[in-house]
């Protein structure tokens, strides 16, 4: 197999009717608030319903979940319980991000079944819902390789693949894995490859798994995505933390990324600023499934204003309107940087990234300025000659939102509105301005409401009823 030399030129769209959609999936897209099509989109997506492998060079938050999933869906044969396209993704968080993003996607289309295959959870379950039949599955490299291996994981009427951010996955040595699960995978399939950096390596993982493959990028058609300003700061190491909290307190933010290296640096980073009463908690890869859900479901809800996260543990985190990224300590991967400051800038807002460097001749500065072309300006944080434990005690307070459990979701058949009628409806008696971001996952679900009334709710929930039926809420977070 080869990868063609020709490259798709994009067709911007101002309407996802003239991509060739079916009109359930265009409706799906006028009810998400979608107002155009994204660059990515434009292009992929008349290329992916034609059946074309596809390469897509796109930065996070350039709408390539849809740009894939929405021809993904078009594509299935709803009457036929069978797996017929699989997403392979670096990371557990980010496959649930996309999972959620399908199946919103894909909400008018009756009976569809997506399922989610990673570790961090028993592999039983699995195998079972496997065994009951899915139309889509969105998993991780091991995990999928593992439940091929088992025979749980039947793919005889597999037509698409995707490798999301598969530079990511090669980063952190995937690679194998990947080529693995492709060997078992059906010849005659359709391959799709979505990726921010095209560096040899994938270049080689396209020439195996792809053949003709029409390329698409967002970076040479003048790309209305906003700009991110990235600065560096210059620290020496043992006044890191000093100068982190001179950034937090001088660039303003309503929620922030603090990328580490190291779980060790994430756990100091979180402790000291919890110490001091700052909104921040962490995300790192010491934390089981149940834990960091629950971390980046009030971080979504603006429970928690600023997070603290290893780079394995933070991909998937898509947030809205997030402000501000800071590289508490740079990666050694210039490609790595790429995908952090990808947080922010998103939804037509504009973004800030802010990277702790340890001097003018930093090598790490380099090559990332190589890398992205950009030249990282020298930011000179001005605190009025304030000391870093004052500039804390400014930072300090709680998050404007309050997160609660509820122990019941979607398999309860729990929906939104029923959480929303329980919190204003006689017995909860909260205004509806009270209430921020639900979230109702399989088996649990998330309720953001405003801090200070957020015990009172729970309480109201506990002795209260949702759908007719008693579930337990529980306040969680500080």
């Amino acid at each position: 197999m080869s990868v063609s030399a020709r490259s798709r030129p994009l067709t911007v769209s101002n309407h996802f009717e003239s991509l060739g959609l079916a009109p359930e999936l265009v409706q799906v897209t006028q009810e998400l608030g979608y107002q155009a099509p994204t660059d990515i989109q434009a292009a992929a997506i008349p290329a992916l319903l034609a059946g074309r492998d596809l390469i897509g060079k796109s930065k996070t938050g350039s709408g390539k979940t849809a740009a894939f999933a929405l021809p993904m869906l078009q594509r299935l044969d709803l009457g036929r319980r069978e797996l017929q396209g699989l997403v392979l993704c670096p990371t557990r968080e980010l496959s649930a991000q996309v999972r959620r993003d399908i199946r919103t996607l894909g909400r008018n289309l009756p009976g569809l079944t997506v399922l989610e295959l990673v570790g961090g959870q028993p592999a039983r379950g699995q195998r079972e819902a496997l065994a009951r039949g899915a139309h889509l599955a969105v998993g991780t490299p091991g995990r999928v390789m593992d439940l091929l291996g088992s025979g749980a994981l039947d793919t005889e009427s597999l037509r698409i693949l995707v490798l999301d951010e598969a530079d990511r996955m090669l980063d952190m040595g995937f690679g194998p894995d990947v080529a693995t699960v492709v060997r078992k995978l059906p010849v005659d399939r359709q391959t799709v490859l979505f990726s921010a950096t095209l560096p040899d390596e994938i270049e080689r993982m396209a020439s195996a798994y792809q053949r003709e493959a029409v390329r698409v990028s967002t970076e040479t058609t003048g790309s209305s995505a906003p700009a991110i300003k990235e600065w560096k700061v210059l620290t020496p190491p043992d006044d890191r933390f000093e100068a982190l909290v001179r950034v937090l307190a001088c660039r303003p933010h309503e929620s922030a990324i603090i990328f580490c290296n190291y779980k060790a640096s994430v756990q100091q980073v979180t402790d000291r600023l919890q110490g001091a009463g700052v909104s921040a908690d962490r995300l790192d890869g010491s934390l089981d499934q149940f834990h960091r859900d629950q971390v980046l479901s009030r971080f979504r809800a603006d429970s928690v204003s600023r997070l603290v996260a290893t780079d394995v543990a933070g991909r998937g985190i898509d947030v809205e309107g997030l402000d501000l990224v800071v590289n508490y300590e740079l990666p050694q991967q210039p490609e790595i940087y790429v995908h952090r400051i990808g947080r922010t800038g998103r939804a037509e807002a504009s973004g800030q990234a802010v990277s702790l460097a340890v001097g003018p001749q930093d090598a790490r500065v380099a090559s990332i300025e190589d890398l992205t072309g950009n030249r990282l300006s020298e930011l000179r944080l001005d605190a009025s000659g304030r000391s870093h434990r004052d500039l804390l005690k400014g930072l300090a307070g709680p998050a404007p939102m309050r997160s609660i459990l509820i122990s019941g979701g979607r398999k309860d058949k729990v929906r939104p509105g029923d959480i929303v009628g329980a919190l204003t409806g006689d017995a909860g008696g909260l205004a509806g301005n009270a209430i921020g971001k639900i979230e109702v996952q399989d088996k649990l679900s998330y309720v953001a409401v405003q801090h200070d009334l957020a015990p009172m709710a729970a309480e109201r929930l506990n002795r209260g009823r949702i759908k007719g039926k008693r579930y337990r809420a529980t306040v969680i977070g500080r």
